[in-house]
């Protein structure tokens, strides 16, 4: 019997991801031999992480803990008026790797708000990216994350009402609370594009291979958001999908029950994790047989 290994693609990396990671490249190098402070982590990946606080970054959650004239990073994931106040106040040298996708949400939702239309904000709760939208227009958000929570949303029948949406749900998720939305508020706006162009093509990706495959591995960290989702996606189409930190994590056994193992990773996964992934399963019994690209990717955020 044959035992075959795929690559999916597009996988990995985002544009947003990139640039976050290069501005922090080059923030080591411009200020060596100082502490590089971030406000959260620079994305959601434990080995990036681990990586980076080997060369004097710090990942810190508590603003009280930065100090004054430090070198700050804000993460991809954005901020809130209130923490870049208190960054301000301490003089931080502040260093913008916020992702520019999650910048265009905030710039629909502070439009929508000069409108006077309240914003119905489609989350997953208590996502860092989510927590400094609600930061900024707490007041103007009315937060769901799935369909029966729209019962409890009211407004004045004078109201004007939009919908925004977090960058990396998915969209299979989200159309059902859309369309809920749209049944109970006629005149509801929508605003398109808010789900990120990546996190799209990755579930299209899952979706495609589920088709042909037995067992699905992604690449992930555990509070990265869209890569939940993929291994959400694969259940649902019925195939067996395993979320793993690193190859370490593998359960040979299992594999042993699969034919053909298709990979991919999520949007915050560097591609070494999943080379060391494969190499691993080709010194067991596995062929890596190809790639398959079901989306080109080219874009690339300065």
């Amino acid at each position: 019997m044959d035992f075959n290994i795929h690559l999916v693609a597009p996988r990995g990396y985002c544009a947003g991801v990139n640039r976050a990671i290069r501005i922090l490249d080059e923030t080591i190098k411009k200020y060596k031999w100082e502490t590089v402070y971030v406000n959260h982590e620079i994305i959601h990946n434990k080995y990036i992480i681990n990586f980076y606080k080997k060369k004097w970054v710090v990942f810190e959650e508590k603003l009280e803990n930065i100090p004054e004239n430090s070198n700050l990073i804000v993460s991809a994931h954005g901020i809130g008026p209130d923490s870049l106040n208190e960054f301000k106040r301490k003089n931080l040298n502040i260093i913008d790797a916020v992702c520019p996708l999650v910048n265009r949400v905030h710039i629909k939702a502070k439009k929508l708000i000069s409108e006077w239309k309240k914003i119905i904000y489609i989350w997953k709760k208590w996502h860092q990216e989510a927590v400094w939208i609600i930061e900024n227009w707490r007041e103007n958000i009315f937060l769901v994350q799935n369909i029966w929570e729209i019962e409890n949303l009211e407004f004045k029948d004078n109201e004007k009402l939009a919908i925004l949406t977090q960058t990396t749900l998915s969209t299979l998720e989200t159309a059902d609370i859309i369309k809920k939305l749209q049944e109970n508020f006629k005149d509801i706006e929508i605003q398109k594009d808010d789900i990120c162009y990546a996190t799209t093509n990755r579930q299209k990706a899952v979706l495609e291979l589920t088709k042909i495959c037995d067992l699905v591995i992604i690449v992930w960290s555990k509070n990265s958001s869209n890569s939940n989702k993929l291994k959400e996606l694969a259940e649902k189409s019925n195939v067996k999908a395993l979320l793993i930190d690193s190859y370490k994590e593998i359960d040979l056994e299992l594999l042993k029950k699969s034919k053909s193992i298709w990979i991919s990773s999520g949007a915050s996964a560097p591609e070494i994790l999943v080379t060391e992934l494969v190499d691993f399963l080709k010194q067991k019994w596995w062929n890596l047989k190809k790639e398959i690209v079901t989306q080109e990717e080219n874009i690339v955020f300065k």
